[in-house]
């Protein structure tokens, strides 16, 4: 790949264009949802390891909730077992939830800190289990086919309570927290949760000012399959009703939308298969996805 070439008065003007969004955001909290090919490919993984680092350095909160589809995949195809989903949700049977657990909480968090304290920052990784600060009881699906009915998908968990505690101190030692979506039950059973999902309650309770979520596609697609870059609760409630949104997006944007919705100022769903993505949302005024304001 050949370096592109920019002038010094053009890079003066790039860092010139970030000044009002970094003192906008000075000392606020962002969570970021890291997943999909951003995972995945080496390049893109450094490019985001710099970006959460360097919005550390001019004086950002942020929190890193990461996800690991993929490497999951892997794992369990490795032992002969196929993943299933329902609605978005993976369907987690003891055997899975084992190899959920050694996957985020090991491989993927473990991962993840290395790359961001690699890039120069001082990441600290925790599942849910840590000081017990995500709490969770067994989630129940409804069954969209026969209403009142409710589907089983094994230790997937549905949160019902986040200590933020935990978080405020590590950001009070300048530590960035990366956080594998694992919670813990009542009597210390362990629940698979959505990424997506921790991402938006962890937004909501820290009262974060953005909700990033790093995805594989541009963002939120009308029915043509065209970028809508700003979108309100009410015409994404209209695009659920009408089918535009389904699968994998569901968990994504009912997150999104409970998070607007409880005091996130503005959620972000953006490509994570574009270089620097971050930054480009956040301190640029050419974003590179879909912005969900609050009201």
């Amino acid at each position: 790949m050949t370096e592109r070439t920019i002038s010094p008065s053009d890079e003066a003007a790039i860092l010139a264009e970030a000044l009002p969004y970094i003192k906008r955001f000075h000392g606020r909290t962002i969570v970021v949802k890291f997943g999909g090919n951003a995972m995945v490919d080496e390049h893109l993984k450094q490019c985001f390891a710099r970006d959460v680092v360097l919005l550390k350095l001019v004086g950002m909160n942020v929190v890193v909730v990461h996800g690991g589809g993929p490497q999951i995949e892997n794992l369990l195809a490795r032992v002969g077992k196929k993943g299933e989903f329902i609605q978005g949700m993976r369907v987690t049977d003891a055997e899975t939830m084992e190899i959920v657990e050694m996957v985020l909480g090991g491989q993927v968090n473990k991962d993840v800190v290395n790359l961001v304290n690699q890039a120069g920052g001082k990441a600290v990784g925790l599942t849910g289990k840590d000081a017990s600060f995500i709490r969770a009881k067994k989630l129940m699906l409804p069954n969209k086919d026969q209403p009142g009915d409710l589907i089983d998908v094994g230790q997937v968990g549905d949160i019902t309570q986040i200590d933020p505690s935990l978080i405020g101190h590590l950001e009070a030692g300048g530590f960035i927290p990366v956080i594998a979506p694992i919670g813990v039950g009542k009597g210390g059973e362990t629940y698979n949760i959505n990424a997506d999902v921790v991402a938006g309650k962890i937004a909501e309770i820290l009262k974060a000012d953005k909700l990033v979520l790093l995805t594989n596609t541009p963002g939120v697609l009308d029915k043509d399959g065209k970028l809508i870059t700003d979108v309100t609760p009410k015409q994404i409630d209209e695009m659920l009703a009408d089918g535009t949104l389904f699968g994998g997006m569901l968990p994504k944007i009912s997150s999104a939308l409970d998070a607007a919705r409880n005091g996130v100022k503005s959620v972000h769903i953006i490509d994570g298969r574009v270089e620097h993505a971050l930054l480009l949302e956040i301190l640029t005024k050419r974003g590179v996805g879909t912005m969900i304001k609050s009201h």
